[in-house]
């Protein structure tokens, strides 16, 4: 890994200003789901389409996707610029682009879009990962990261995600009070590129997997005719609990390392309780998921983008050092835990 580039949407808005100037009328002023909305965590976040601005509750499902189409293009194409310029490379040497995303879909597609509007190759191959949910990153990076091995070209992994578009109309749903409080928008890309990383870099070691379908039904995406409807069972948190330390320990295993070589850990800020049950399980020394924290509070939940957020403020913050490990995690419907082990240079 060479580069991480992000991008946002507007300035910033307040958590406050959210939940006083639009969501305390959606919910009819209840008290119990304004607890939930001021506890989320996130302090502010950014916006495609500010519920200050537009109410899109009553929007169809085309209509949302038209106006994902026309913010993604170039949102995605600032990110990916971002990306390829700290790694010094021009779009044309580019062999493999791959875009995430849950929240939005054309043909032709962002991939096709992004692609041309930086001048990428006529023959770049693409790949497109959907409906994946808040894990998708890490097999996107998983994928990327196996094209360069077989390949030998570099190659690019765009995460977008426009939850903004999804806002649901009026209804006393707990969850939907949940998903209301924590998404927001962002665009992350990384590039990866052949051979040893230089210094700074990070080499993505191996990926895990973890799905159990027998709790498919706590967290959902639905397609409806108004946008794409998140479920959210407050189980999450216990099924997460039951696998996360297993499969962590597992994947380091597999290289000889334990949770105590692990120097950074990236990991999906699905909201407070998951960090918690994170921390509490890993058994985690204090201040570990401050990187996440960070995320949660100043983006909130960006979906796929999230955990590459996450993973830039961690390296930033000067996490892994040189020679140590790193973990990214992230989770999502299935439910379904991904994690990639990482090695800084």
């Amino acid at each position: 890994m060479a580069a991480i580039g992000t991008a946002v949407p507007g300035g910033p808005v307040e958590q406050g200003r959210l939940w006083e100037g639009f969501f305390a009328a959606h919910f009819r002023g209840d008290r119990a789901a304004e607890r939930i909305f001021r506890g989320a965590g996130v302090q502010r976040r950014h916006a495609a389409v500010n519920p200050l601005l537009e109410d899109v509750g009553g929007w169809s499902t085309g209509d949302r996707m038209r106006r994902y189409a026309a913010e993604a293009r170039p949102l995605g194409k600032e990110a990916v610029a971002a990306a390829l310029d700290t790694a010094g490379l021009r779009p044309d040497e580019v062999g493999l682009l791959a875009v995430v995303s849950c929240t939005g879909y054309a043909t032709p597609g962002l991939d096709i879009h992004v692609a041309a509007d930086l001048g990428m190759a006529a023959d770049v191959q693409r790949l497109v990962i959907g409906h994946m949910g808040c894990y998708a990153a890490i097999p996107g990076l998983g994928a990327v990261a196996d094209h360069v091995t077989a390949r030998g070209r570099p190659a690019v992994a765009l995460c977008l995600e426009l939850t903004s578009l999804h806002v649901q109309p009026p209804a006393p749903d707990r969850g939907q009070v949940v998903s209301h409080a924590l998404f927001g928008d962002a665009a992350a890309a990384v590039v990866v590129v052949p051979g040893r990383p230089q210094a700074g870099g990070l080499e993505v070691v191996d990926v895990a997997a973890l799905t159990d379908p027998g709790t498919a039904d706590h967290m959902t995406w639905d397609v409806t005719d108004l946008g794409f409807r998140m479920g959210l069972s407050p189980e999450v948190p216990a099924v997460l609990a039951r696998h996360v330390r297993g499969m962590v320990t597992g994947l380091l295993g597999r290289h000889g390392l334990s949770i105590a070589d692990v120097d950074g850990w990236a990991v999906h800020p699905g909201g407070p309780r998951i960090l918690s049950t994170v921390a509490e399980q890993l058994r985690l020394p204090d201040r570990a998921l401050d990187a996440s924290l960070r995320v949660l509070a100043e983006r909130g939940n960006c979906s796929s983008s999230t955990v590459l957020l996450v993973l830039d403020e961690l390296r930033a913050s000067g996490r892994p050092r040189p020679g140590r490990s790193a973990v990214a995690m992230a989770f999502g419907p299935g439910l379904t835990l991904y994690a990639a082990l990482l090695r800084a240079c």
